[in-house]
């Protein structure tokens, strides 16, 4: 079947819904963003200048939802004039007209029940052929189409974007048994070529393929903190660019993607992987308890890890997290043997040789961390992949390992 797309329907207009709406309009298409309507018209909506049963009334989560992320830093589209490509409605109205639709994306909150009876009702407008996908990153792909058409379901797969959509590249594709071959083929070709997406084709596993390495990764630096003795700050120190990867690194990663969503997921995993061999390491430490219980969940909360304070003499003041106290405090400056000797290599592939091998508490990190790391992503295939590149180019797309001297990042010839 030739297929041409022109026209996206985007079902869900929070940060994801809105964000991958921008990007579509970003790459040209004419997006329609739908969310649900207002539940009831309050004292509040009349003075902010709502008519009750208007549209504009009914459009307005959508609307409010679309305007945060126009305005949101960094943007999520190239130029602002793109946002006159993005069409809003609600549910209630303008579900019908995802007939005239090419590609229909559903980006709502993660609860199989709601996506099962958002899809009935999908179902009664999508014209057959049309692409139908959900952007989930933990409930199974299979158990979504339950009771749907064989229609639907041949041309329904999982098409997993990373946020923010405009500036990670991966886009995880995820296919059912019923999936038409055709239909991953196109979609594949078609987040390279016109989305300037990596894609990798996944499994359908609990987390798909980065977010079940990247947690991982990310939860046995949680779980080894008493065992190292480095602070937050260092740590992220020893994990950023000298590694290769963003300045953000691990803590300051955690604070930016909400601490709430990594938690998340790895309940999601501990809950679904009874047979993985590291299952106890995505179990939650108590001090990561204690800051969702205190909702010091990062950036959306002010503070996380990381909290920004103003000195007495006015001046802003970036202070980390002491896991042992749970208090904040300046972070100390940090000096390790092993990163000095490394100072005046640039080339990424004979540094690492260079931190794995010295003798401070900085190599003894990094041996623990890539060797456990390594071990873990080889016990994955075929689990999660069948091929293991497919794991490192998810890794370096998805959470932005992009500094790496091969093509396939993790694992260097």
């Amino acid at each position: 079947m030739r297929r041409k797309i022109e026209k996206v329907a985007v079902l869900g207009s929070g940060i994801m819904g809105s964000r991958i709406a921008c990007h579509f309009a970003n790459a040209g298409f004419n997006v329609l963003l739908l969310d649900i309507a207002p539940k009831e018209f309050t004292e509040a909506d009349k003075k902010a200048g709502f008519v009750e049963d208007s549209p504009k009334f009914r459009n307005k989560i959508t609307d409010t939802h679309l305007q945060s992320a126009i305005k949101s830093n960094p943007s999520p589209l190239y130029h602002k004039s793109f946002a006159q490509r993005i069409s809003i409605g609600n549910f209630t109205d303008n579900l019908k007209d995802i007939a005239n639709f090419d590609w229909i994306i559903e980006v709502i909150i993660e609860d199989l029940n709601i996506k099962r009876t958002l899809f009935e009702q999908v179902e009664k407008f999508r014209k057959p052929g049309t692409l139908i996908t959900s952007n989930t990153s933990g409930i199974p792909i299979h158990l979504m189409t339950e009771g749907r058409s064989d229609d639907f379901k041949k041309h329904f797969c999982g098409t997993h974007f990373f946020n923010p959509p405009r500036y990670l590249p991966l886009l995880e594709i995820i296919p059912t048994q019923f999936t038409d071959k055709d239909v991953i083929d196109f979609i594949s070709h078609f987040g390279d070529r016109y989305l300037g997406k990596t894609t990798v084709l996944c499994k359908d596993t609990p987390a798909f393929i980065a977010n079940r390495i990247g947690v991982f990764g990310i939860m046995s630096l949680f779980h080894s903190m008493e065992k190292t003795g480095l602070s937050v700050f260092a740590i992220d120190k020893l994990t950023g660019p000298i590694i290769g990867r963003p300045k953000s690194a691990t803590f300051r990663t955690s604070d930016v993607v909400g601490l709430d969503t990594l938690v998340h997921v790895a309940n999601d995993a501990y809950k679904n992987l009874p047979d993985d061999e590291q299952k106890n390491l995505f179990a939650i430490p108590p001090f990561i308890n204690k800051m969702i219980e205190n909702k010091w969940l990062g950036d959306k909360t002010k503070q996380g890890f990381y909290k920004k304070t103003k000195t007495a003499e006015g001046k802003t003041e970036i202070l980390e997290l002491d896991l042992t106290t749970l208090e904040y405090k300046p972070s100390a400056k940090i000096k390790f043997k092993t990163l000095e000797s490394t100072k005046t290599v640039d080339d990424l592939k004979q540094r690492l040789p260079m931190l794995l091998s010295g003798t401070d508490e900085a190599a003894s990190f990094y041996r623990y961390m890539f060797f456990s790391l390594f071990s873990y992503v080889s016990h994955r295939i075929p689990e999660i992949a069948d091929e293991i590149y497919k794991i490192d180019d998810a890794m370096c797309a998805g959470f932005g390992w992009g500094n790496l001297p091969s093509k396939h990042g993790i694992f260097l010839e």
